[in-house]
């Protein structure tokens, strides 16, 4: 069964935690990046950030290479914006839906407080489906590594063999 994990990462926790299931699971990594990247410090990060999930923005993406053909299962990765799927994911998920149809979908957020469960909804909304295959919540998974992460990690990724 084939896996691509497609993310977005502003400070580098969703890499971290996309690389770490991506090698659990023989899959490929298709990170998304925006044209115009997003401030990464002070009032601006979370004043443009937060403001671009909350009004729905759906930016321009650099290139990417995803072919939903090659791949059985999709996993989506996002850092929690505003209780939201952060903007260039939901770019790509616009852009992809219909070849989506029919893929074992799951998702994983990363996070530093709260908001992952209202924007796990959000997403599944955005992908016309109702339930993932599996999902799960991780607290700053690169800055604060810790054993609970790991084993996170570990359950999400046998329920997706």
């Amino acid at each position: 069964m084939s896996t691509a994990i497609v993310y977005y990462s502003l400070n580098g926790n969703t890499d971290y935690a996309a690389k770490e299931i991506a090698k659990r699971l023989s899959a490929d990594c298709i990170r998304l990046e925006p044209e115009k990247a997003y401030p990464t410090s002070g009032f601006a990060k979370f004043f443009k950030g937060g403001g671009s999930a909350v009004i729905g923005e759906k930016p321009a993406l650099k290139p990417y290479t995803f072919d939903a053909a090659a791949y059985d299962t999709v996993v989506f990765g996002f850092p929690v914006w505003a209780a939201r799927v952060t903007p260039p994911l939901r770019t790509f998920v616009e852009d992809q839906k219909t070849a989506l149809a029919g893929k074992r979908i799951a998702a994983f957020a990363c996070q530093s407080g709260n908001g992952a469960q209202k924007a796990f909804p959000k997403l599944k909304e955005a992908l016309g489906i109702t339930d993932f295959v599996a999902e799960l919540v991780l607290i700053d998974p690169k800055d604060k590594p810790s054993d609970d992460n790991a084993g996170k990690i570990d359950a999400f990724c046998e329920t997706l063999k």
